[in-house]
């Protein structure tokens, strides 16, 4: 679909054009845990594509249910409560997909998001996007876009924030950012740079692979 349509771009294997990205970063044979991983499609073209050692967290019963019927190894659970049970360093990449901005704690779970893994990524919802602004400006009310697609009174998106948002708060816990990007709503890339004001006003999403401050591992 073309990148002003509403969905995302999906590619002839079936991923997600922001999880192809994410897939992207991750080297092959690592070990990943995939928290918030839906119906796990992520890890299932991380297992085949990548030979990745696999792991899922999923809030969901059904998200769950759907995982295992496709045979990968998922528990339940969510982000603000069982992260603290996983030990430090026990995978080499953590993803938080779509997620961050429906966690009650959002930065206690960055900080164990770099704590369990040798790396994170993470991807949220821009709040800064040009069209939430316009829409808020205009009409008074709080905007639904294809990106933000529930009314504010069911809403599971508790603590929305900006690209510039998400830098400052890595800045403040010392976590080192080693690459981002910036995408529009059909996870497509932009040629923007994430820390710009043009990127705060232009990119719908954005994807950041994080660690933590010290020597590379």
């Amino acid at each position: 679909m073309s990148a002003d349509g509403n969905l995302p771009v999906v590619g002839a294997d079936g991923l997600r054009g922001d999880l192809r990205l994410v897939a992207d970063m991750i080297e092959a044979g690592s070990r990943v845990l995939d928290v918030g991983c839906g119906d796990g499609e992520l890890l299932a073209h991380l297992a085949q594509h990548k030979g990745v050692d696999g792991r899922g967290m999923e809030l969901s019963q059904s998200g769950v249910n759907a995982c295992v019927r496709h045979g990968l190894s998922v528990i339940q659970g969510d982000a603000d409560h069982d992260l603290k049970d996983y030990p430090s360093d026990s995978f080499d990449y953590v993803v938080l997909s779509q997620t961050l901005q429906a966690t009650r704690q959002p930065r206690r779970v960055i900080e164990h998001l770099v704590r369990i893994g040798r790396r994170a990524i993470v991807s949220f919802p821009n709040f800064g996007h040009w069209r939430i602004r316009l829409r808020l400006l205009l009409n008074g009310r709080m905007p639904v876009t294809p990106v933000l697609a529930h009314a504010w009174y069911e809403t599971p998106n508790i603590h929305l924030c900006t690209i510039l948002d998400f830098i400052a708060l890595c800045e403040e816990l010392g976590v080192v950012i080693e690459r981002s990007v910036t995408l529009d709503r059909s996870g497509l890339p932009y040629r923007l740079n994430p820390r710009g004001r043009l990127a705060n006003l232009m990119a719908e999403q954005a994807l950041f692979l994080l660690r933590r401050a010290g020597p590379a591992a």
